[in-house]
């Protein structure tokens, strides 16, 4: 008899399954998937490489069939589970219970060719008792789940592998297009038209200070002489009045009423009272957890869930992928239990809650994330046994969940309205308060808001006892001027809930698309918000204007739901191919209609205005990033400067600089050479002198904080001294310099080098502050960790998962490497790290250049002439110096390139 094996995706699953199983089963990981389509050429196997269809790595010819790899990084774990399952007399598919885990298995099936009876185990959460009764209750791997699913992958390929390289064509190279990506893309742009296209509104109104017997309160005009005041919300957003019989104060009314209803008297003439019930928010679904993770804990979506899948994996929630607002019985009864004994019976509703949310999939319709188990570990357990950011989380999630389950919270709204003035100075004030009576679930919760004003008006007000009749005393009258605002721009919170309203995409996958739009820098962040690039305008105009299917949000919403009748038998995957690609309308046929149709100028042109000269002034894309143009003149377009700022008055501003050209602050005494203050791309910097044939003059940043307007000549040389030299450190014998780097300023010894503080300057910093700042720890500089690993047993260096330009990669601070593209960056271990770290630091070395790249072609050619040269000549002798040489570099770079190959 054999010993069973069980197969999960982690190796932290798996170390927490094998816990509860003990040695009756042998757990082990497959890491994520073992195969995919070919992510790179060098993926596709020979016999494949000849094929038209090789590159898409799916046979659209022969039934949309794919192309499955086992990648190189793969193939030991694959050999790994072979020999496993050869002593195996049981195989236990433990893969996640959504579309993604259900492929897993099939792969896996597919891979390993097992022998022995296979069963598929499901379970949500990773409990000793819920694994008992997946083992008492197996299946087999559900084949609709696992055609949807390569559906949605072969889609995502056709889209991306099409698409994409239409926009290298028009735009510039690099740029990816995607299914769901493009839509985000597409909600980000057309929210900065709004702002772009906004005309603010002026208003006045008052606000009045009134006192009674009982006390004062402060109330908001809102009538003068019977009509309505205009706010906010009765303005477009070309500023002006949408509302008919409304009136608009102006400042000369608004300081005229105050002045003349100071001291008058003042008379309640209605109080309405009202009760209200406010009722708790459902349990987290995976989209609400990453708004709500946004908004309380200014997390992204990616930092989210990669703490989630780690409390998921080590058993303190359920599946963390989820639609569905749905607690099971047992979940229901550790809350109700929970919620008597430590908040008391009144907090206990008669009946238990029950969610229904819009799930499209009964068979992924899983439970709500919640606390794991029968009772639910309490947040002190937490506190003690886990990490910062898993606590924070698992607190999120146990209060959110304990609220669902508990009363409403009761109160009352009272509406107080007050008269004062005769005649055109006849006002009504009015003045709202909001009582709670009882707190009810806000004991434990309280959802957080994506508009501060919507918060504010959360807030308990309480207004002192009035009734109808009372005379008041008018103390103050304080006239107010507003301006409207522009539409929000889209944070990572309200982009989500924006994509789950439309139907678009999986709340699983948006981590993945906001971590795609900021790496491919179609948007980059000011604060929370996300603003997109030029570039995102000129993407979105061209799939708007010559491809408006493929990002119509409709049309995206009805793709998921054919997908979803895919994955509950009721839709046919071949079909829904057939007609996505090779329809009539289809994606290949419009490809090649548009490809011929598209003007690339003008999809890279945004139109600001005129001038005052009646110019029109527009933004180009170029290859190189946006510039501005107006007839010949020409600027860049500084890189953070969101599209909504580059007013007409700032591009007019930016040309007639760049018109003007450089500033001269005066001539350096020592060199003899001109000083200019310059902008360019990055912002404004100096320089000293310029271009000759000796290459590029100094240059150097202004400093953080500072402005052109605080320039002058001996400003701008001591930024043109740095870096500087502050002598020898005594203890090391080492210079000690002061610079300004990407980062802002820094001191530097050798290799050890430290930021220096607002309080100290760099262009002042002593010797002595130097090295007082380089004996201090390092603090951590750059992004947060996605997510800290452990320790390497061997080096004892902290390994961490991070988001870099390119995309996550781990590592020990010493070597970088790169997760493989099929991989969950979410799902990596610290084993797994370690290894891909290993493979990198044995990796050969690639051969520095020593030489200035020039262009493409001369490249080519020094190249070929170089292996040409090498073959002919190896024994050749020279005879001049220049010629030794040179065949003595070819010869070192020709054995360099064959150890490299061996």
């Amino acid at each position: 008899m054999g010993t069973p094996l069980v197969i999960v995706e982690s190796p932290a699953k798996a170390r927490t399954i094998e816990k509860y199983l003990g040695g009756d089963f042998k757990v082990e990981a497959s890491v994520g998937h073992i195969r995919d389509l070919p992510g790179r050429a060098s993926e596709i196997p020979a016999r494949y490489k000849k094929e038209k269809w090789a590159r898409l790595g799916v046979d659209v010819d022969a039934d949309f069939k794919p192309l499955y790899v086992v990648p190189a990084d793969k193939k030991p774990q694959v050999k790994k589970l072979k020999e496993l399952l050869k002593n195996a007399d049981e195989l236990y598919l433990a893969t996640d219970e959504d579309r993604e885990g259900e492929s897993i298995s099939w792969h896996l099936y597919e891979v390993l060719k097992p022998k022995v009876p296979v069963r598929r185990l499901v379970f949500h959460e990773i409990t000793r008792e819920a694994i008992q009764r997946a083992l008492q209750q197996p299946r087999d791997i559900d084949q609709d789940l696992v055609r949807a699913q390569e559906a949605r992958r072969i889609v995502d390929r056709l889209y991306g592998y099409e698409v994409s390289p239409l926009l290298w064509k028009k735009i510039r190279p690099k740029l990816s297009a995607g299914r769901v990506q493009s839509v985000a893309v597409r909600l980000i742009v057309e929210r900065e038209r709004e702002r772009m296209a906004f005309q603010p509104a002026t208003w006045w109104d008052a606000s009045g200070r009134f006192a009674g017997p009982q006390g004062a309160l402060d109330a908001d005009l809102d009538r003068v002489g019977g009509q309505r005041i205009a706010r906010g919300r009765d303005f477009g957003q070309d500023g002006r009045l949408k509302r008919k019989g409304v009136r608009v104060l102006d400042q000369q009314t608004a300081e005229a009423l105050a002045a003349g209803l100071v001291g008058q008297p003042a008379r309640v003439i209605s109080v309405e009272k009202k009760p209200t019930t406010d009722k708790p928010a459902p349990p987290f679904t995976t989209s609400t957890l990453q708004q709500e993770a946004n908004r309380k804990l200014n997390w992204t979506a990616r930092r989210t869930m990669s703490v989630a899948q780690h409390l998921y994996e080590t058993g303190w929630i359920t599946y963390m992928r989820t639609d569905s607002t749905t607690l099971s019985q047992e979940a229901i009864r550790a809350a109700r239990d929970l919620i008597r004994e430590q908040y008391g019976p009144e907090y206990l509703p008669s009946k238990p809650r029950i969610y229904k949310g819009k799930v499209k999939n009964a068979q992924e319709a899983h439970e709500a994330i919640r606390p794991a188990g029968s009772r639910f570990r309490t947040i002190a357990e937490a506190a003690r046994e886990l990490g910062a950011d898993e606590r924070r989380l698992y607190e999120l999630i146990w209060k959110r969940t304990v609220a669902s389950q508990m009363e409403n919270a009761r109160g009352f709204s009272t509406a107080v309205r007050i008269e004062v003035g005769e005649g055109e100075l006849a006002s009504v004030f009015e003045a709202r308060g909001k009582t709670i009576a009882f707190p009810g679930y806000r004991r434990a919760y309280v959802e957080g808001a994506d508009d501060p004003d919507e918060a504010l008006a959360d807030q308990e007000r309480i207004l002192p006892p009035l009734k109808e009749g009372d005379v008041l005393s008018t103390e103050a009258v304080t006239p107010r001027e507003h301006t409207t605002k522009p539409p929000a721009r889209l944070t990572e919170a309200s982009l989500v809930k924006e994509l789950e309203r439309r139907g678009i995409g999986r709340p699983s996958t948006y981590a993945s698309i906001i971590d795609t739009i900021l790496r491919r820098e179609y948007v980059f962040k000011k604060g929370s918000a996300l603003v997109p690039t030029f570039t995102a305008f000129a993407v979105v105009r061209l799939l708007e204007e010559y491809l408006g299917w493929l990002v119509d949000y409709d049309f995206t919403a009805r793709m998921e739901d054919r997908l979803d009748e895919i994955a509950i038998g009721q839709a046919d995957a071949l079909s829904y191919l057939r007609a996505f690609y090779q329809g009539a309308e289809g994606l290949h046929v419009r490809l090649e209609e548009a490809a011929e149709r598209i003007d690339p100028r003008e999809v890279c042109t945004v139109t600001l205005g005129q001038d005052d000269d009646g110019n029109p002034i527009v933004v180009r894309i170029g290859r190189y990033g946006p510039y501005l143009e107006r007839g010949e003149d020409r600027a860049d377009v500084p890189d953070d400067i969101p599209p909504d700022e580059l007013t007409v008055e700032r591009a007019v501003e930016l040309l007639s600089r760049k018109k003007d050209g450089p500033i001269e602050l005066g001539v350096d005494p020592e060199s003899g050479r001109m000083v200019y203050l310059m902008h360019g791309r990055f912002g404004p910097y100096v320089q000293l002198g310029e271009a000759d044939g000796d290459g590029r003059p100094k240059r150097a940043s202004l400093l953080r904080g500072m402005t052109p307007q605080d320039l002058d000549l001996d400003l701008a040389l001591k930024l043109l001294s740095l870096p500087r030299s502050l002598g020898t450190d005594p203890d090391t014998g080492e210079e000690v310099i002061a610079a300004n780097g990407r980062y802002g300023p820094y001191v530097k010894r050798g290799r050890t080098s430290r930021t220096i503080p607002a309080h100290l300057n760099v262009l002042e910093i002593t010797l002595d502050e130097a090295r007082t700042l380089l004996a201090t720890a390092k603090a951590r500089r750059g992004p947060e960790p996605l997510k800290d690993l452990g320790e390497d047993p061997s080096t004892g260096r902290a390994i961490k998962l991070m988001s870099g330009r390119y995309g996550p990669y781990v590592t020990d601070g010493e070597t970088n490497a790169s997760l493989p593209k099929d991989m969950d960056p979410l799902s990596i271990e610290l084993d797994r790290a370690i290894e891909l770290i290993r493979v990198r630091e044995q990796a050969p070395k690639r051969p520095r250049r020593t030489t200035r790249r020039t262009t493409a072609k001369k490249t080519a050619t020094k190249k070929t002439a170089s292996k040409k040269t090498t073959a002919k000549k190896t024994t050749a002798k020279k005879t001049t110096a220049k010629k030794t040489a040179t065949k003595k570099t070819t010869a070192k770079k020709t054995a360099t390139k064959k150890t490299t190959s061996k």
